[in-house]
């Protein structure tokens, strides 16, 4: 018998009460910016990371400048959940590094009545299908879903003694942490295998510089065949420019890996926050300041960051260049950017020199032919998609099966 079933057995072997959330945790504070003068980091919906479930891109705000959702403070061990698109699942945990800091109206804080629940006994709860199964009844609103404090804190969770949560939160974060593992092993073979992939291309895409493949070809630089134009971030103080919106807004962490094809961001803002003049679909963006050199394609009209410029093939040459020839030698160019940068403080392309740099203009049928080439390529590393990354996937179900088992008790009545 496991030391967890042993618990079960001792302290409740009848099954355990179920409470709301509301029952559960304590009442939060919000700020008076009337009296404060000090400032603090803002944690928006958009600074939870939906994959680490981390806080990230906060901002630095005070009595001048704070939005208007900026009310709740945080406390460490809060858990916040994001309630305006709630099954984007923006959850978190505050660290000690946000203690006492500010977080937006759109989320709902949690702070654990811990003699009554473990806070990562209700983490982990707010984490469940269950919960979202909950979420997804209960929020309101079609083109821009919510969902209400109360209905958030209606939820019931099971309450078993503190030992055994106690224990069940520990089996959960060590079966985490080797899931983790194990994750990172497959992407280590995923890595090896996009490197022969990345090889093989650069052979490709290597038009005599290098002894590669030789075509018949003429050089075109970017000043000639694109509209440059660079993307900007909408006042984040009108929050009427970040709801309801439209238009992808693309940032870095909608990259995550150089090199993709994209029709939809994280975060999407208004025609009136581009000035009713999105970038057109199927441009390239580029990073060129900060982050280096990651580009994708987007295959929907969009605005971006301002760390991006973006890439827009000029009428005359539409039909002189496979939009996918473009962006697989966008390879080259990404690597030729992280070589040519501004000699200060802060990382940045010369523009100078990045408007100079030359694709390759070879005939139609050959540039189809590299694309075809290197499509396979990439299905064969990307499927191993439906190998590593699928397994990698899989091993995320098999812990949120787990985790849900461990979060299931039959209910007594208290």
């Amino acid at each position: 018998m496991t030391k967890l079933e042993q618990l079960i057995k001792e302290l409740c072997p009848n099954g355990v009460e179920y409470k709301p959330i509301n029952k559960c945790v304590k009442k939060t504070d919000r700020i008076n910016w009337k009296s404060e003068t000090n400032s603090f980091q803002y944690i928006d919906l958009t600074s939870a990371n939906r994959e680490t479930h981390l806080i990230e891109d906060t901002i630095t705000i005070n009595s001048d400048n704070a939005p208007s959702r900026a009310q709740q403070i945080v406390r460490e061990n809060d858990i916040l959940l994001g309630t305006t698109r709630p099954l984007l699942k923006r959850y978190c945990l505050i660290t000690s590094e946000y203690d006492n800091q500010i977080c937006s109206t759109g989320f709902c804080v949690l702070r654990a009545k811990t003699d009554v629940v473990l806070t990562k006994w209700l983490y982990h709860n707010i984490s469940s299908t269950d919960f979202f199964t909950h979420v997804e009844k209960y929020q309101q609103g079609a083109s821009y879903p919510a969902i209400s404090e109360k209905d958030v804190k209606s939820y019931n969770i099971p309450v078993p003694p503190l030992e055994v949560q106690a224990e069940i939160v520990k089996i959960l974060d060590e079966y985490s942490t080797s899931v983790t593992a194990l994750q990172q092993e497959l992407e280590n073979e995923l890595t090896a295998r996009k490197k022969q992939y990345e090889y093989y291309r650069g052979l490709l895409l290597d038009f005599g510089v290098h002894g590669g493949a030789k075509y018949e070809h003429s050089w075109k630089t970017v000043i000639e065949i694109f509209d440059i134009r660079n993307g900007y971030t909408p006042s984040k103080a009108n929050k009427e420019y970040w709801e309801n919106g439209t238009v992808p807004w693309f940032r870095m962490d909608d990259i995550r890996e150089n090199g993709r094809i994209l029709s939809s961001a994280m975060q999407t803002v208004t025609m009136e926050a581009v000035k009713n003049k999105p970038f057109p679909a199927n441009s390239i963006i580029i990073s060129t300041s900060a982050t280096i050199g990651e580009h994708a394609l987007i295959t929907v009209d969009f605005m971006s960051n301002q760390r991006f410029t973006c890439l827009t093939l000029k009428n005359e040459y539409k039909d002189k260049y496979d939009i996918m020839f473009v962006f697989y030698y966008c390879f080259v160019l990404s690597k030729y950017c992280l070589e040519n940068l501004n000699q200060s403080s802060f990382s940045s392309v010369d523009m100078t020199k990045f408007s100079k740099f030359k694709f390759p203009l070879i005939p139609l049928e050959e540039q189809r032919c590299i694309v075809s080439i290197l499509d396979r390529f990439d299905k064969l590393c990307n499927d191993i998609s439906e190998g590593l990354p699928a397994e990698i996937e899989a091993r995320r179900k098999q812990y949120e099966y787990y985790r849900d088992k461990l979060l299931s008790f039959e209910e007594v009545k208290a």
